[in-house]
């Protein structure tokens, strides 16, 4: 039986603050299949980002376990953290963050670069990701020529094209209309389960957790 693509047992964390260190995490477990599309919920302030943090190997845990496809990798050294990031963890974002200054096609190619493909197999991908997920009309425009929703898919094709285990998904449908963030979540579950990705989510969104297979809530650094 394959492991699970993230197994956390008893994650903590604390930030610094002045003098005083805040805790964000107080031991932590949550473990998700392969293939899996699950929420994160809770207010503000609850410690949703930190987990995906950790989760996405943006930060590092302080005491416990983190294991992503089987490997313990919660305190793997900054080098070790990149490379598993470039292979195996895509992301989307509230603010989609894509380069203003790059095409639809540059944004989507970019991790690929980053990875060494040659031209041949980056334009091979680019294009059936692109495809996919309907903007071939707009591969050569820029992020300011799309709307919120355009943008929305432009991230989720430049998260996927890599192949990734795992995506993690900061509130991605928060600055959609609801027509836009149903196409959106549509798009992510038909294409999480056509490559095989495993979508780790935070929302405040009841149209996304009404979608999703798992919903788990963090209360004060707590899952409840």
């Amino acid at each position: 039986m394959d492991a699970p693509i993230i197994q956390l047992d008893a994650v903590t964390k604390h930030y610094r603050v002045g003098d005083a260190e805040v805790p964000a995490l107080r031991g932590v477990s949550l473990s998700v299949p392969r293939g899996r599309f699950v929420a994160i919920r809770g207010p503000s302030g609850s410690g949703k980002s930190s987990l995906l943090n950790i989760c996405g190997l943006i930060d590092t845990l302080d005491d416990g376990s983190y294991r992503l496809e089987g490997r313990e990798v919660g305190r793997v050294g900054d080098a070790a953290a990149t490379l598993i990031r470039r292979e195996r963890i895509g992301f989307v974002f509230q603010s989609y963050n894509l380069v203003p200054v790059m095409t639809v096609r540059e944004n989507v190619e970019y991790p690929l670069r980053l990875a060494g493909l040659n031209d041949r197999e980056r334009r091979r991908r680019v294009d059936q990701i692109l495809d996919q997920v309907g903007l071939m009309d707009r591969a050569e425009r820029r992020p300011d020529l799309l709307s919120g929703g355009q943008r929305q898919r432009t991230a989720i094709a430049r998260a996927l094209v890599k192949a990734p285990a795992l995506v993690i998904a900061d509130e991605p449908t928060a600055n959609l209309d609801t027509t836009t963030a149903n196409q959106v979540i549509d798009l992510m579950r038909d294409l999480g389960h056509h490559h095989g990705a495993t979508f780790l989510i935070a929302t405040h969104d009841d149209r996304m957790t009404a979608r999703c297979d798992e919903v788990h809530t963090l209360i004060d650094g707590a899952m409840q």
